[in-house]
C-alpha cells in the first residue's frame, strides 16, 4: 500500500462533522415500540333473565355450567364486568380476576327487571324509540350512544400488553365492533351476541377483529 494512502485516510477520519449535519433521530416506533396486545371479550353465560325474556338487574346470576367453558384458555390475565352474572362467569377461570367497572352493562335506568312483553304492552313507544335512536335515554339511564362512547375510551386507553380476557355484557360487544369496526351504531341491532360468545381483537397500533 503506498505511504500516503495512510497520511489520507488519517486525515479524512480527522475531519469534523459539519455542524448543520446532526445525526438522526429515532423514531418514534424505535423511542415506544409498539407492543402487542390480544383480547378476547366474553359474553357472560346464560341466565334465567335471558331465557324469560326479562331485562336484566344488577345482582342476576348464571345458570348452571355443564361443563369447563374455557379449557382452551389458560395463561391469561382475566377482567371482568362488576355484575354478578359477569363475575360468576369469570370464576371458572382458575387464576385471579380484576373487576373492570368501564365493562359494566349498560344501565337500563326504570327498565331493570322488566321483561319485554310488558314494555311492549305497556311503553310501545318510548322501546320503539329505544330500539330506533342509539341516542335515545327514555329509560332513564344510560343510552347505547353513550355506551359506545364509553367503550370507545376504554379501548383507547388500555395499553396492557399480553393476552387478555374480559367477561362483559352483549351491548358492551356490540358497543366495541361499532368501535373497532367503525360502523353505525344502528348496524349494532344486526348483531345477536350468544351466552359466551366470544370477539377476538388485536392491537399493534390500532384494534382490529380476529376471525379464525
Amino acid at each position: 500500500m503506498p505511504a500516503n494512502t495512510g497520511a489520507a485516510g488519517a486525515m479524512l477520519l480527522r475531519q469534523k462533522v459539519p455542524r448543520h449535519v446532526k445525526p438522526c433521530a429515532p423514531t418514534r416506533r424505535e423511542r415506544n415500540p409498539v407492543k402487542a396486545v390480544r383480547l378476547t371479550m366474553i359474553c357472560h353465560a346464560l341466565t334465567q333473565a335471558q331465557k324469560s325474556g326479562r331485562l336484566h338487574r344488577a345482582d342476576d346470576g348464571i345458570l348452571p355450567l355443564g361443563q369447563q367453558p374455557f379449557a382452551d384458555l389458560f395463561g391469561v390475565r382475566v377482567l371482568t364486568a362488576p355484575e354478578r352474572r359477569a363475575c360468576e362467569t369469570a370464576a371458572w377461570f382458575s387464576g385471579p380476576v380484576q373487576v373492570e367497572p368501564a365493562l359494566a352493562d349498560c344501565d337500563l335506568g326504570r327498565w331493570q327487571g322488566l321483561t319485554l312483553k310488558q314494555l311492549q304492552a305497556e311503553q310501545p313507544q318510548a322501546m320503539a324509540e329505544w330500539l330506533q335512536a342509539p341516542a335515545s335515554d327514555v329509560h332513564g339511564g344510560e343510552s347505547f350512544a353513550v355506551l359506545c362512547q364509553r367503550i370507545a375510551a376504554w379501548l383507547a386507553a388500555f395499553d396492557r400488553p399480553g393476552e387478555w380476557v374480559a367477561i362483559t355484557h352483549p351491548m358492551v360487544v356490540r358497543a366495541a365492533l361499532v368501535h373497532v369496526l367503525g360502523c353505525p351504531m344502528s348496524a349494532s341491532q344486526r348483531v345477536d351476541v350468544l351466552p359466551l360468545s366470544r370477539l377476538e381483537l388485536s392491537f399493534t397500533g390500532q384494534w382490529r377483529l380476529r376471525l379464525g
